[in-house]
């Protein structure tokens, strides 16, 4: 069918004011994204995928600039823009091609994140060419893909290469015939090879199939509505964000908001925002240099990071101004398109937040704790400078265990920090992850482990005229011998509170032996456990907001 022959925009939209028919194209961008994300999720062999949900969709326009997510992992989506824009310049990518990687040079985050990324191009009928009309993609947490250590997230590394298989830009797929040999040789074929082939195959090929539905439902959108409709709907989405932070950043008011937080070993991360006329200008000068072990974060997880603020930041003045004209709710929803940066200056020096990849990955430095807890910490920097919220846990609380025959991965919910209007909610994930716990029963029948306690651990929260979250207590005896590996922070600096409000107590965790001897571990720690010994890890609490002794209304 010919694009004159294709409903066009204004017959679809006749008789229905534009705003409406905005938001009936948001929620079908949406719905192409959901719709991928529950595919994968019901195909995907993993626990860490079908149970604990560690994966992301989301649909980008042609220039690789993301349009609509699903409600998935903020660390992810923010960076697929990225990735997409530098993954499509490398391999030039055309019809009946689907790529995949996992590297930090080309907007990565961790090795253990696999993006797949599918180029969706128009059906080319009665000899038209072949227009694209778009990205889908799926970045999915493999829980093992080589490394030093079961599990892909090794506390000692210090290069890429110890923390397991680099996937470069690589077609998963060339002009519809795929290429699998040339990732199982990719898989196997590094220095510390992936101990879970089959199931790096398996949750490859789910993510295959949802992008799979995801281009399949675009086309069915543009045959509907007509290729130029879906375009111009994708440009007007990308133009509400910018317009809206716009907005946002004018209620916050012009000036300069700064702020500085620690990691656990003391690099420091520095955030200053110049905000005037409804423009920002945000740096990251003053961060720390590259860091030693492997909390280095790539541009692409700093970026995910401001996008996630910057959606709160935009909530916070829908809220004000709809509570300002005494009325509920916070106007129309904005899913996180990266017309949110259109207003933005983003500087990022070389450093920990931006360090240099050179190809040989023994010589690059090791990122797999900056996706998880530097990206945190990230946001925890830029929420005090704009002043939107107390500290929340601030940290994933990775912890993984395994052997050669399997490996596990979870990360555990701590302490929400308490906003001017809210106390902070108890044993929740907060921020750049949004993962389920794993069900008892799944964890202790797949894998050697049995779950003494999970509970609430009360009075973890700050307290305040708003009370900071309370964290969790999760604690586990192994059955059989196992390497154990934690990536954590706020383990020695506290999370902060506000206005006079409290900080959140710092978590901790230990080993308590068979023999009854306790070993206590640093932030980023492992060790080698036999049957019989248990883990008790205690996450965070969220910081309070306001004095205590101020009364809450």
């Amino acid at each position: 069918m010919s694009e004159a022959k294709t409903p066009s925009g204004a017959a679809a939209a006749a008789g229905r004011p534009a705003a409406v028919v905005e938001e009936l194209f948001t929620a079908r961008f949406e719905a192409v994204a959901r719709e991928m994300g529950e595919l994968l999720r019901r195909t995907a062999l993993s626990t860490n995928v079908k149970e604990r949900l560690d994966f992301s969709c989301a649909l980008l326009d042609p220039a690789g600039e993301l349009v609509v997510n699903a409600p998935h992992i903020p660390v992810h989506l923010g960076a697929l823009g990225l990735c997409v824009r530098a993954v499509a310049a490398a391999l030039e990518l055309g019809p009946g091609d689907v790529a995949v990687t996992n590297s930090p040079a080309f907007g990565g985050s961790h090795l253990p994140d696999v993006t797949v990324i599918t180029p969706v191009f128009a059906a080319d009928e009665a000899g038209e060419e072949a227009s694209l009309l778009g990205y889908v993609a799926s970045r999915a947490h493999h829980a093992e893909i080589g490394g030093v250590r079961p599990g892909s997230m090794p506390p000692e590394a210090r290069c890429l290469a110890e923390e397991g298989v680099v996937i470069p830009p690589t077609l998963l797929v060339a002009a519809g015939e795929p290429r699998w040999d040339d990732v199982r040789t990719l898989l196997t074929g590094a220095p510390w090879p992936t101990r879970a082939l089959e199931e790096n195959l398996a949750d490859l090929g789910a993510a295959l199939a949802a992008n799979h539905r995801g281009a399949a439902a675009l086309r069915a959108l543009a045959a509907t509505h007509g290729r130029e409709t879906l375009r111009d709907q994708m440009r007007i989405l990308a133009r509400r964000a910018g317009d809206r932070l716009e907005a946002a950043l004018r209620w916050l008011g012009d000036g300069t908001y700064r702020a500085e937080e620690r990691m656990d070993d003391g690099s420091p991360l520095a955030v200053t925002i110049e905000v005037a006329g409804g423009r920002a200008g945000i740096s990251f000068a003053g961060s720390a240099p590259v860091h030693p072990g492997n909390l280095n974060a790539t541009p692409a997880v700093v970026r995910s990071a401001v996008l996630y603020v910057l959606r709160l930041l935009i909530e916070a003045a829908s809220e004000a101004g709809q509570e300002a004209r005494g009325s509920g709710g916070a106007g129309a929803a904005l899913p996180l398109n990266e017309g949110l940066l259109r207003p933005v200056a983003l500087e990022i020096p070389r450093g920990m937040l931006a360090p240099e990849f050179p190809d040989d990955p023994r010589l690059a430095p090791a990122v797999v704790g900056g996706n998880v807890e530097t990206s945190q910490r990230v946001v925890d920097t830029m929420l005090k400078a704009l002043g939107l919220a107390a500290c929340s846990q601030g940290t994933m609380n990775n912890v993984l265990f395994g052997t050669a025959r399997f490996v596990y991965y979870e990360t555990i919910c701590g302490g929400a920090g308490a906003t001017a209007g809210r106390d902070g909610a108890s044993a929740v994930h907060t921020h750049m992850t949004n993962t389920r716990a794993t069900d008892p029963e799944v964890l202790e029948r797949r894998y050697p482990v049995r779950l003494e306690r999970f509970a609430i651990r009360p009075g973890s929260g700050g307290a305040g005229r708003r009370r900071g979250g309370d964290g969790a207590v999760r604690e586990l005896t192994f059955l059989e011998p196992a390497s154990l590996s934690v990536l954590t922070q706020h383990r020695r600096e506290r999370p902060y509170g506000v206005g006079g409000g409290e900080p959140g107590a710092s978590g901790r965790q230990r080993v308590i032996r068979v023999s009854g001897e306790v070993e206590e571990l640093a932030p980023v720690d492992g060790r080698e456990m036999a049957a019989g010994d248990r883990l008790v890890l205690e996450t965070p609490g969220g910081g309070g907001w306001g004095s205590p002794r101020e009364e809450s209304s």
